[in-house]
């Protein structure tokens, strides 16, 4: 067995999104998706990181999770000023961000309705409509 073999699925993933394969790119890309979706923060992966011996900046962190959500591997939610997320699943969906727990959990795309949208302005197109629900007072 090759010591490639585990990266596998990571390096598929980074090379179908046109992205060089790095030692720290392949590590974190695993990390981020081989446990099936969810939301991260870039601190919460840095944290989980330093616990499976990748050692890397909280920066590279950063830059690494905007170069993924640029070629499409990552969607970034921002809950408020501060408080961003990645989330590792790209379909059309929105989240409830539970405030109390400060954790986001997803709302299937077609249980809200949008309707009424504003023309914008210049020549400009409406991209995607992201809808963050806020929960507050509830523990599940």
């Amino acid at each position: 067995m090759s010591a490639e073999r585990p990266y596998a699925q990571a390096l598929n993933r980074l090379r179908n999104a046109e992205l060089r394969p790095t030692r720290q790119r392949l590590a974190l890309c695993k990390l981020l998706f081989d446990g099936g979706d969810r939301h991260v923060t870039a601190e919460a992966l840095h944290t989980e990181a330093m616990a499976a011996d990748v050692r890397v900046s909280l920066a590279t962190i950063y830059n690494t999770l905007h170069q993924f959500t640029g070629a499409g591997l990552l969607r970034e939610v921002v809950v408020e000023s501060g408080k961003t997320y990645f989330d590792t699943n790209t379909t059309e969906h929105h989240h409830f961000y539970m405030e109390d727990e400060a954790r986001l959990v997803d709302i299937d795309g077609a249980e809200i309705a949008i309707s009424n949208l504003p023309t914008p302005p210049g020549e400009g197109q409406i991209s995607r409509v992201d809808v963050v629900v806020r929960v507050s007072g509830s523990r599940s």
